[in-house]
């Protein structure tokens, strides 16, 4: 098993690796570029942004060499009672249909719900090939076998969240694939202990191989961006792997445990969801972008991109820890783990934060103004001198009206 293991994670990122300097050509080539044309980006020049075919390349390399190789060896049958012939063939299917979509939208850009169409094409086709939440079983809620509506409608919600919540949390360089390098070995090491199949195994890891050979131009100074490709065919292979990693183990990992290792994105996209609708009072609004994701919040702190990343990071290694503990050892050492973990941040946090003389400037990443603390905002009543931390919580910006958490310490400072 470990050998092929180490196959798998190798041929991936070798792939990958080398085929990145080759889709930023085509980036260039076919104008799959990221335009800073609005206040949103967070980087200042245009960028490639068609990573995310490289990814797909190496992983495709890695399952379909290893699967040959196994079948021959009579080490995986694909045929055999679980189908997984044929839940492969649905996830190939769906991961080319998504990719249609996706592609289109990285060179052109399409709307928010053509999107998602695409994404309920693809999880359709996932489920029609056999790919289905089938059981779940906790200490207080205990159903090994749910019905089929209800595990078509569960499958549904939970292969769409996830696709959408990896490709929400794409906004800073390496975050989005250095989550999922993190989500992907933190489900390979569940997925050993739980002894789940050799083809979910194989899958997560030559997921997580391709990840590590795009990461080197992807982390910040980005060279490229994996684009709505990449973090599509990303969250939608971690949902759908789980699901095969988990199946007829009838244990939490069914839900819970990916749900776990995947817990910061997904908070991110539900919190999102509910600041949108409240905000713009519309379901439309949920699909018009802002700057209010954990990322974007952390920015307007003072931390500098490197340092939102990395604290986002280690906050999801942090949950993916705790997911594996929870399956080796159990609640109790898992969460005393978390509580040790979180007095650790309390402790140390003022060390690391970012340093203030108190008469900085910020910037509103929505308009660009500038609030200079010397000067202050005579029209809503702040006196010259008043720092930015001591602005009432209920004042905005004077030309777009944005609220404070819009607001990131400005560059210059």
């Amino acid at each position: 098993m470990w050998g092929d293991i180490a196959i798998a994670f190798i041929l991936a990122f070798v792939v990958a690796f080398v085929a990145t300097p080759y889709t930023i050509k085509i980036a260039k080539k076919i104008g799959a570029v990221d335009i800073p044309k609005d206040e949103r980006r967070t980087h200042k020049r245009s960028i490639p942004k068609f990573g995310g075919p490289a990814v797909i390349l190496g992983f495709l390399v890695s399952t379909i060499y290893l699967l040959v190789v196994m079948t021959m060896e009579k080490t995986i049958n694909l045929m055999g009672g679980e189908e997984y012939g044929k839940k492969l063939l649905g996830f190939a299917i769906a991961v080319g249909i998504l990719s249609i979509f996706c592609v289109v939208d990285d060179i052109k850009t399409i709307k928010p719900l053509t999107k998602l169409f695409g994404q309920i094409i693809a999880t359709v086709v996932i489920i029609a090939a056999g790919v289905r939440i089938e059981g779940i079983t906790l200490p207080f809620l205990n159903f090994p076998e749910i019905h089929e509506i209800t595990s078509i409608i569960l499958t549904m919600a939970w292969v769409i969240i996830v696709t959408n919540a990896i490709n929400l949390i794409d906004g800073l360089d390496g975050l989005s694939s250095g989550i999922s390098v993190i989500s992907a070995v933190s489900l390979l090491i569940i997925f050993v202990l739980n002894g789940s199949s050799m083809l979910s195994i194989v899958l997560i890891t030559a997921l997580a191989g391709a990840l590590v050979g795009f990461l080197p131009y992807n982390f910040s100074p980005a060279k490229t961006f994996i684009g709505d490709t990449g973090t599509n065919f990303l969250g939608f292979s971690l949902a759908v792997i789980s699901i095969l990693g988990a199946a007829k183990t009838y244990t939490a990992a069914v839900i819970v445990l990916p749900l776990i290792v995947l817990g910061l994105p997904i908070f991110d996209t539900i919190v999102a969801i509910i600041r949108r609708l409240i905000k713009g009072k519309s379901i439309k609004a949920v699909f018009k972008a802002d700057k209010g994701h954990i990322h974007h919040k952390l920015l307007a702190k003072g931390y500098s991109q490197k340092q939102a990343v990395v604290m986002l990071y280690g906050i999801s290694a942090t949950l993916g820890i705790f997911a594996v503990i929870l399956t080796d050892s159990g609640i109790w050492k898992a969460c005393s783990f978390l509580f040790i973990v979180i007095l650790a941040v309390i402790a140390g946090y003022k060390n690391f934060a970012p340093e203030k003389t108190g008469n900085e400037s910020y910037e509103c990443l929505q308009c660009r103004y500038i609030y200079n603390p010397k000067i202050g905002n005579e029209k809503a009543g702040i006196e010259p001198g008043t720092e930015f931390d001591k602005l009432p919580e209920d004042w905005v910006c004077p030309v777009c009206g944005e609220s404070k958490d819009m607001f990131q310490l400005h560059p210059e400072n």
